[in-house]
């Protein structure tokens, strides 16, 4: 039999055996994509313990995961619980008529800024009366109501799935920290591609992974935990709630935490509380820019610089096809594509033009 013919015959068998394999590792893709930013943002950490554990791999392995999970079911926990409390009572508030004769007082106030408001309403021909703000409010309450009930449901009809993909990228993480090399040395052979464009493709990965969690990461948590502190401080109630949204929004360049601060800063002064508003605002600003324009760009590197409005595109579409995961997901895909772009301008473009 020809062997052009065999070699052609087993590549179909191996791609289809290939598809069947991703179709089943596709149902648990968030955990490995998780479990792998995850070890690579600590394998140099789990490089260093295995020196000092005189190259026992399975040890250094083992005591690295069981750090990485108490990093992430400790504080969690405990954040979670704070958290739905919260939630729940700005719900409640929220739906509160006195909430809505204050906005209305303050909006039919003598301040410049009730004032100003009100004459764009009437520009735009909205007026401001309690029964506009009844139906606003409830309309913005039950939108959330169904969102916190949809949410709190899919949560508790998919714990068990929860746990399961929690597990697996646990367990993941181990197996990357003890077999990583062997693994990526043993793919780097399959793979039809120069050692040299696989090595960039993986460094890009473990540059995007440090940015994505240490960079983004670090300054989400830090600008929530300022953000809640400033709520906690200028009397505003709910810290801990205010804080992760802020700490959510820190991900998004350009607007980043100023669609928190701005409209609350709008709405003390409309309260005409002028020196808590712009108290709070200086605050608000004075954190977002160094962190945004100091702190970040330090800890993402020269490395990983981006254009801001394609990791806002990038966040925005990976967040609206992946859920929450997609802060993730976004930037990866499009360092992945830029990473794989380059390596065609470089190395197959001219090759490409000339066998034309």
């Amino acid at each position: 039999m020809d062997k052009s013919f065999v070699s052609k015959l087993f590549l179909m068998v191996l791609l289809a055996a290939l598809i069947m394999l991703l179709r089943l590792f596709w149902v648990f893709i968030s955990a490995m994509v998780l479990a792998l930013l995850i070890a690579s943002v600590f394998y140099p950490f789990y490089s260093r313990l295995k020196k000092r554990l005189k190259g026992d791999e399975r040890s250094a392995a083992l005591l690295m995961t069981l750090l990485v999970f108490l990093i992430l079911v400790i504080p969690v926990g405990g954040f979670v619980g704070s958290l739905s409390n919260e939630a729940l009572d700005f719900y409640d508030t929220s739906r509160s008529s006195l909430s809505l004769i204050k906005i209305h007082q303050a909006l039919e106030g003598d301040s410049i800024w009730a004032r100003s408001v009100r004459k764009t309403g009437e520009l735009a021909g909205i007026e401001f009366s309690i029964e506009t703000l009844e139906e606003l409010s409830a309309s913005m309450t039950k939108t959330l109501g169904l969102y916190l009930s949809k949410q709190l449901g899919y949560v508790a009809s998919n714990l068990f799935s929860f746990l399961i993909h929690f597990f697996l990228m646990i367990l993941s993480v181990y197996y990357i920290f003890r077999d990583g090399k062997r693994i990526k040395d043993y793919i780097g052979e399959l793979l039809p591609f120069p050692v040299k464009q696989q090595d960039l493709i993986v460094d890009k990965f473990h540059e995007m992974a440090s940015a994505i969690l240490v960079g983004n990461g670090l300054n989400g948590v830090i600008q929530g935990v300022l953000g809640g502190f400033g709520f906690s401080f200028f009397g505003l109630g709910s810290p801990v709630l205010w804080g992760t949204v802020i700490g959510f929004m820190a991900f998004l360049p350009i607007i980043g935490a100023t669609v928190v601060y701005l409209p609350v800063t709008v709405i003390l002064l409309l309260q005409g509380n002028i020196g808590i508003a712009l108290g709070f605002l200086s605050y608000n600003a004075a954190y977002s820019i160094i962190m945004e324009y100091l702190f970040k760009p330090k800890m993402i590197g020269k490395g990983m610089k981006m254009n801001s409005l394609l990791v806002l595109i990038g966040i925005l579409g990976g967040m609206k096809l992946f859920g929450i995961l997609g802060i993730i997901y976004g930037p990866l895909i499009i360092t992945i594509f830029v990473t794989l772009a380059e390596i065609y301008r470089l190395e197959y473009k001219e090759n490409i033009a000339e066998a034309r």
